[in-house]
């Protein structure tokens, strides 16, 4: 870090050529914090500091998009499974009702005695 603010601060570089360098290091690096990295940088280099600000606020958003995307598919798993639970309460309850042994209920569906007592008494 300190060396490449020394470097950029040399004023050698374009905003585009230092735009450039920094999303080179962050696709070859391996920053456990990118945004972080790109913040920190920042306030290091004033002088292409709007630009690196832009950066850190593009991988901030990725950021929340990639957070979005995985709750909502983890939103959908557990709906998913919430719905098959519901559904095999539901038929095991049908199956109790017309007469099917609890021992056979459980068997096919795969609930415990706790369950089958909670949808029958």
């Amino acid at each position: 870090m300190d060396k490449l603010a020394t470097t950029l601060l040399t004023g050698y570089l374009s905003s585009t050529q230092v735009i450039s360098l920094v999303h080179y290091i962050l696709q070859a690096g391996n920053a456990s914090d990118a945004e972080a990295f790109v913040r920190e940088l920042a306030l290091r280099v004033l002088l292409h500091g709007d630009a690196l600000m832009t950066i850190a606020q593009q991988l901030e958003q990725k950021g929340i998009e990639k957070g979005m995307e995985k709750g909502i598919e983890l939103g959908r798993q557990e709906d998913c499974s919430e719905g098959e639970r519901e559904a095999t309460l539901k038929i095991a309850r049908t199956m109790l009702r017309n007469g099917l042994d609890r021992n056979m209920v459980m068997q096919m569906t795969g609930l415990s005695e706790d369950d089958l007592a909670q949808i029958l008494p």
